[in-house]
């Protein structure tokens, strides 16, 4: 069964690596539709599927100009996704500075017994 939270749904929208490579093309400014699918030999449809997965996740927005269909990151698509990072590094970071502390001790107890 799929996670639908909206953290699942965007590491899942960046789990495909043609999505990640679309989203760091977009880094630079919107571009449109066609523009973007001419970089991939996959077909357009396939390409507007991988748009639809992101704009899903919130991660890109299309809009229409004038007869042009545009593609363009959205600024807070990441946000919490990164905020989970963040806070995993922190506890992990944590758990591995106690984690040191704890050996630091034993080595110097270890090495007072001798």
């Amino acid at each position: 069964m799929a996670a639908t939270d909206r953290l699942s749904v965007v590491f899942s929208a960046l789990a495909d690596p043609t999505r990640r490579d679309i989203l760091t093309r977009l880094s630079t400014g919107p571009v449109t539709v066609g523009t973007l699918a001419a970089n991939y030999t996959i077909s357009r449809p396939a390409i507007s599927q991988h748009l639809g997965v992101l704009e899903s996740a919130g991660l890109v927005a299309r809009t229409v100009n004038a007869q042009w269909r545009e593609v363009a990151l959205k600024d807070d698509g990441l946000d919490d996704a990164s905020e989970w990072i963040a806070k995993q590094r922190a506890h992990w970071t944590e758990n591995f500075d106690l984690l040191e502390e704890r050996l630091r001790e034993r080595r110097t107890t270890k090495g007072s017994e001798s």
